[in-house]
């Protein structure tokens, strides 16, 4: 990943992140875009959820940072979590997750524009198709 990228996304999570209601407004559109997922986070602890969820952003980062060994090193044990081995979490999902993502940080970064958005898909890029190369083989 360019510099450049990893730098607008890190400063456009630094500002979302200091919303306090930015996951909540991400996970209020995620379980509203299908019945599906609020099916599978039914039971879901949102607050612990949330923690991950904020956690995995910066592990992506890091992982961003490191393309030879960074994807295994900080999403592995993300990815095993995810995969039909363990919470089996639906690849029909990403899309979704993604668009109600990008949606949430357009509401929620002051300074959001369309390089913000690209850096954001393109971040969470890393991950996702990590985590999709790893669904049924983890």
């Amino acid at each position: 990943m360019d510099e450049k990228t990893i730098q607008i996304f890190e400063q456009s999570l630094r500002r979302c992140d200091a919303n306090p209601e930015f996951l909540d407004i991400f996970y209020d559109r995620f379980l509203a875009s299908s019945p599906k997922v609020k099916e599978r986070f039914a039971k879901t602890d949102f607050h612990r959820q949330k923690r991950l969820l904020r956690a995995s952003f910066y592990l992506i980062l890091l992982a961003s940072e490191d393309p030879d060994g960074g994807p295994e090193r900080y999403l592995g044990h993300l990815a095993t979590r995810h995969s039909t081995k363990d919470l089996d979490v639906g690849a029909e999902l990403y899309d979704l997750w993604l668009d109600s993502l990008l949606e949430s940080v357009k509401e929620c970064d002051p300074e959001y524009t369309e390089e913000v958005e690209h850096a954001w898909e393109a971040m969470m890029g890393v991950g996702i198709d990590f985590l999709l190369s790893r669904y049924h083989h983890s």
